[in-house]
């Protein structure tokens, strides 16, 4: 990860080598393989318009852009942001940012919203834990009465 102190920008780094050194068209099943996805989870990206694979009849052929996109896209998921926000960041940089088109942008603001966001989910997670684990004491307590 990188600081661009100008702007407080921060971008998260793909790995441009294994992009210019591997092939150039990839089919689906390729990056199924690849990044360990579904291939309904690559027709669902394509759907959403976050990958644009040209087509051969029926087969889908997908570029080295393609191949970070959807790179992009599985780390921007790893990081808990939606689809939505992952779209956004991912046209934003395109637009704005050509020349660095192997990486995710983040603002110091959307980062800190992430962490807040994610915070929460871990105390939600943690209180359903908390709830199952006496309700499973409750149940033991129950059978283990006797009758």
């Amino acid at each position: 990860m990188t600081r661009n102190n100008d702007d407080d920008v921060f971008w998260i780094e793909d790995d441009a080598e294994a992009a210019k050194n591997g092939p150039t068209v990839y089919t689906i099943g390729d990056l199924a393989r690849e990044f360990d996805v579904t291939l309904r989870a690559l027709r669902f990206y394509e759907d959403k318009g976050l990958l644009s694979p040209r087509r051969e009849g029926l087969t889908r052929l997908y570029s080295a852009t393609d191949r970070i996109r959807l790179q992009l896209i599985l780390k921007g998921k790893r990081l808990g942001f939606t689809l939505a926000e992952i779209s956004e960041m991912v046209e934003a940089h395109e637009r704005h940012d050509a020349g660095a088109d192997q990486q995710l942008k983040l603002s110091r603001e959307k980062c800190l919203e992430q962490i807040a966001h994610l915070e929460q989910q871990k105390r939600d997670i943690e209180d359903a834990i908390a709830e199952l684990k006496r309700t499973h004491e409750t149940l033991n307590a129950m059978i283990d009465r006797p009758k």
